[in-house]
């Protein structure tokens, strides 16, 4: 599902697209009610229609909100609007490693890296 800057989903507002991954589309968006850029990661339609890929979309997300490492990108929110479902990440522009697009992407594609889940042991992630 392409969105187009102005499209609202929940209380955000998309501005452009930032990437995509096998399972959605990346966008850059604010968050209207904080005045805060966010990256949003949005589930593809075919993705959406299979309930265990949507389970795993709400896994994954469970798994990223227990994190807190400087090279993943923190977790807002988790959302659906109009049978859209969503992830809402931290923007991150400029950053060494990874782009805010690449680390949505890859969080969201089940693309953690190494050092990032150990970053959490006590989480049950490794």
């Amino acid at each position: 599902m392409a969105l187009t800057p102005g499209v609202r989903l929940g209380p955000y507002e998309i501005r452009s697209p930032l990437g995509a991954g096998g399972m959605g589309e990346v966008y850059r968006a604010v968050d209207t009610r904080l005045d805060r850029v966010v990256a949003i990661k949005v589930l593809g339609a075919s993705v959406a229609s299979d309930p265990g890929l949507r389970e795993r979309f709400e896994r994954e997300a469970r798994t990223v909100s227990a994190l807190n490492h400087p090279n993943i990108c923190a977790l807002y929110d988790l959302g659906r609007d109009r049978d859209t479902d969503y992830l809402v990440l931290e923007y991150l522009e400029g950053v060494g490693r990874q782009s805010a697009d690449d680390a949505a992407v890859n969080i969201c594609d089940g693309h953690l890296h190494c050092d990032e889940v150990r970053a959490r042991p006590e989480h049950g992630t490794l």
